[in-house]
């Protein structure tokens, strides 16, 4: 059994109540002082090509210090390390083309206490130094940040706030050390598709487990393209209502798909914690571009384009779980077996009506697309291929004998296995059933 030690880190978003004219009034001198440093900063940074934060400060600190003698000190390195970020994002941005002016413009600023000795947190208040003395900010207090600010959390040094109307909105950095426990014969292997997202868990290098997560994203992918279509029609980019509508329909669409990816996510990890597994995904990233610049029809491409494994990769990093990345490159065509390559596929959909709803009186009909493979004999489906082979690469490259036959051979009744049907602001049903195995000494 090997452990790791794993920092993770939250930022958790809290408004305060409404603030009156006297507060309000202070916070606006701070941001007004905070932006003129900024842009002051930033603006040499980039003429002078400055990419060093402490010549950065070693410039501007003692003249910010001289010209804003009653702001605080954290303040004003939060102000040079903003201008820093800001500065190396703008040449960044300029050098591939995608900068809309020749310099930069600072029009909406993130008011940063890199220290936490210029605030406090005491219960339900947040205490700020500013340049009238110490001001106390009431907050409204929600079940995600008691999690976090009582479940085991460690809060962070700095601070992040903005002006919003008549109230502030705080972003609380929390962090929390993880001992992460992983047996190297255990694994969780990952197949990422682009309607669903299939898991194969191995415990002491045998198959015991195969699981299907139908997240339909590539559906979702086609009908926001649709919208886009329809909304474009007899139109041009440069309308503002058109840009307006675009910008509202693309936050819709990712905010749909992260929330998709999240409960997949955790319900990896759920399985990977469960059996103390190392989560192995397929690193389709790596010839992402390669497979793109291949396709001439312009709807598949956009389709590859939004392929969403770095952000499930990214998810499941993010958790208490270890992640690897593997070549994928030919397990979903490969006999589990023999080794050969499988050359034929069959098509097959099933439909399944399940219920749903929050007390399961509506019934919806998913449909499940298969593709299945001559295999040892039998018809194996070629997303549970990729799977099984995923896991086994990996158990091979570190001195395992991977068994896959407990779960491949239907003498062990290894015919079906769940499916868990993921949809974004639904909850999930996990009651489905999709075929891994079907009649054997089926011919092709």
């Amino acid at each position: 059994m090997k452990k790791l030690l794993k920092t993770l880190k939250r930022t958790v978003v809290v408004e305060s109540v409404y603030l009156g004219k006297p507060k309000l009034a202070i916070l606006r001198e701070l941001e007004s002082a905070y932006k003129e440093m900024v842009n002051e900063a930033m603006e040499y940074a980039v003429e002078n090509n400055v990419k060093s934060l402490a010549k950065l400060h070693k410039t501007f600190y003692k003249r910010f210090r001289e010209k804003y003698p009653e702001m605080p000190t954290r303040l004003i390195k939060g102000a040079i390390a903003d201008a820093a970020r800001r500065a190396k994002s703008f040449v960044k941005l300029k050098k591939q083309g995608r900068a809309y002016t020749d310099k930069p413009e600072v029009r909406r600023v993130t008011i940063t206490y890199p220290d936490s000795q210029d605030w406090r947190l005491r219960g339900d208040t947040v205490i700020l130094r500013t340049h009238r003395g110490w001001l106390e900010v009431p907050l409204r207090i929600h079940k995600h940040f008691i999690r976090y600010r009582y479940g085991g959390w460690r809060l962070g040094r700095e601070l992040r706030f903005k002006i919003a109307g008549c109230k502030l909105v705080f972003y609380l950095a929390f962090r929390r050390e993880f001992e992460v426990e992983n047996d190297p014969a255990n694994v969780a292997a990952v197949d990422v598709n682009e309607n669903n997202i299939t898991v194969a868990i191995y415990k002491s290098a045998n198959l015991v487990y195969l699981e299907r997560i139908e997240t339909s994203l590539g559906r979702v992918v086609i009908a926001y393209a649709e919208k886009r279509r329809r909304i474009m029609k007899g139109r041009h980019w440069s309308d503002r209502v058109v840009r307006k509508r675009l910008k509202r329909l693309s936050k819709r669409e990712r905010n749909r798909k992260l929330d998709v990816l999240r409960k997949t996510a955790k319900r990896i990890v759920e399985l990977a914690q469960k059996y103390n597994a190392v989560v192995v995904v397929g690193d389709v990233a790596k010839h992402k571009q390669e497979v793109v610049e291949c396709q001439r029809w312009s709807a598949l491409r956009h389709r590859l384009h939004q392929w969403s494994v770095s952000t499930l990769v990214k998810l499941l990093k993010d958790s208490p779980v270890h992640v690897v990345l593997v070549n994928e490159s030919g397990t979903s065509t490969i006999d589990l077996f023999s080794g050969r390559r499988i050359r034929r596929w069959l098509s097959s959909m099933t439909r399944v009506a399940a219920r749903g709803g929050r007390r399961h009186v509506r019934v919806k009909v998913h449909k499940l697309r298969f593709r299945f493979g001559l295999v040892g004999g039998y018809m194996v489906e070629r997303d549970f291929i990729g799977a099984i082979n995923i896991g086994a690469k990996w158990l091979k490259a570190h001195g395992f004998n991977p068994d896959v036959r407990l779960m491949a051979l239907a003498a062990n009744g290894a015919h079906e296995a769940p499916v868990t049907p993921v949809s974004g602001g639904r909850g999930a049903n996990p009651a489905l059933k999709a075929p891994v195995i079907i009649k054997n000494h089926l011919k092709l």
